[in-house]
C-alpha cells in the first residue's frame, strides 16, 4: 500500500494578467521585444488541513472517503496517459475543502498520480510531469512546485498556452511564525465556468504593466527580503498591499475586493488589532493572517468570541517547508 500526504497551498495572488493587446513586455526604446509572462504569483505551502490518501492494488476500481469521485477521475485520467492497465483502491483519510482557495484540487490530483507512478514505477515521477498528466497546473503552477518542494514560491508565470510556469525562488518559511486560517462554511470561491468567464473578461482588457510592476517590486523588495530578514511586521504589510491589489483585478468577477463581505468583515477586523499579514488566498473564501506563534491561539480565541467565528471554521497551522510525503506500507 501507498500513503501520501501533501500540505495545502495559499495563493497570495498573480503577477501578470494576459490581455488582448499584450504583444510584449517594451524594452527602453518602446519595443516589445521581451515574450510577456502571463499570471505567476506567489504562495505558501501549509502543513494544514491537507490531502491524506492510500493506494493498493484492487481487482476493479473503487475509492472511498473525501473527494473520492474525483480522486478516480484524477486516477483514470493518469492511467490513460501512461498506459496503466491495472485497477485499485484509493482511500482517501482526509481532505481540504474544495473551491475554498486551499489548492485541494491540485493537490489531490498530484497525491493520485505520484502513488500511482510509485506502485508502477513509472520512470517520469517529477511534479510538473505528474500535473500534465492530471491536467493540473493550467494557470497558477505555486500547487505544482508546492508539491515538491514546500515553502514560501515564487512562479515566474507562462509564455504559452499549455506550458507549466517555471519556479524562479522558493525560501523555507520561518518556523516562529503561525498561519490561522479562517474558512467560512457555506462559501466557495470563483470555480468552473465562473473562473473561466472571469479569465475571459480581464483578457479583454487594456494591458495593465503599471499593476504588474507595482506587484513585482512588492515581491522583490518588499515580501522576499521580509522573509529573509524575519521581519513579520514589513512581510505582513508587503503581503496585504499586494493581496489588495490583486483583488482589484478581480472585484467584477467577486463584487469587491474579496469574494464575500464576510471575508472583507474579517481582514479589516483582524488589521484593527494590529496584524498586518492577513488577506484572502486565490479566490477565496479562506482568510490567512500570519502571526507570531505566541498570539495565535489568542488571535483564535478572539475570533471566536468578538467576531463569531466557529471553531470548525479557524485552522492553526504553520507553513510546510517540505513537499508531499511518500511511504509504503505492507
Amino acid at each position: 500500500m501507498i500513503r501520501i500526504r501533501t500540505p495545502s497551498r495559499l495563493h497570495f495572488g498573480l503577477l501578470s494578467i494576459p490581455a488582448a493587446d499584450a504583444s510584449g513586455w517594451p524594452n527602453q526604446e518602446g519595443d516589445a521585444i521581451l515574450p510577456r509572462r502571463h499570471f505567476g504569483g506567489v504562495g505558501l505551502m501549509i502543513d494544514q488541513p491537507g490531502v491524506e490518501l492510500t493506494l493498493e492494488p484492487a481487482q476493479v476500481w473503487s475509492a472511498g472517503g473525501a473527494l473520492a469521485e474525483r480522486a478516480l477521475a484524477f486516477a483514470h485520467k493518469y492511467c490513460a496517459a501512461v498506459g496503466i492497465g491495472a485497477s485499485f483502491h484509493l482511500s482517501i483519510a482526509s481532505a481540504a475543502p474544495e473551491h475554498a482557495g486551499l489548492g485541494t484540487g491540485t493537490q489531490l490530483g498530484l497525491a493520485v498520480a505520484r502513488a500511482l507512478a510509485e506502485w508502477t514505477q513509472q520512470k517520469d515521477r517529477d511534479a510538473v510531469t505528474l500535473a500534465w498528466h492530471v491536467g493540473r497546473g493550467k494557470r497558477s503552477a505555486l500547487g505544482v512546485h508546492g508539491f515538491a518542494h514546500g515553502g514560501f514560491l515564487v512562479e515566474a508565470g507562462k509564455t504559452t498556452e499549455g506550458a507549466i510556469a517555471p519556479l524562479i525562488g522558493r525560501w523555507d518559511f520561518p518556523s516562529d511564525w503561525s498561519v490561522l486560517l479562517i474558512v467560512p462554511r457555506g462559501l466557495q470561491g470563483t470555480h468552473g465556468p465562473r473562473e473561466l468567464d472571469a479569465f475571459a473578461e480581464l483578457a479583454r482588457r487594456k494591458c495593465d504593466e503599471r499593476t504588474t510592476e507595482v506587484l513585482s517590486r512588492l515581491v522583490l523588495l518588499g515580501l522576499i527580503p521580509a522573509l529573509l530578514e524575519c521581519d513579520l511586521t514589513t512581510f505582513g504589510e508587503a503581503l496585504y498591499d499586494y493581496n489588495r491589489r490583486v483583488g482589484a483585478w478581480f472585484r467584477a468577477a467577486q463584487g469587491d475586493l474579496y469574494a464575500d463581505p464576510r471575508c472583507a468583515e474579517l481582514v479589516k477586523a483582524v488589521r484593527a488589532l494590529g496584524i498586518p499579514g492577513v488577506g484572502q488566498s486565490s479566490w477565496g473564501p479562506a482568510i490567512f493572517v500570519i502571526v507570531e506563534e505566541d498570539r495565535a491561539a489568542g488571535l483564535r480565541d478572539w475570533l471566536k468570541k468578538k467576531m463569531q467565528v466557529k471553531a470548525e471554521e479557524i485552522i492553526l497551522t504553520r507553513g510546510c517547508n517540505r513537499g508531499a510525503v511518500l511511504s509504503t506500507e505492507y
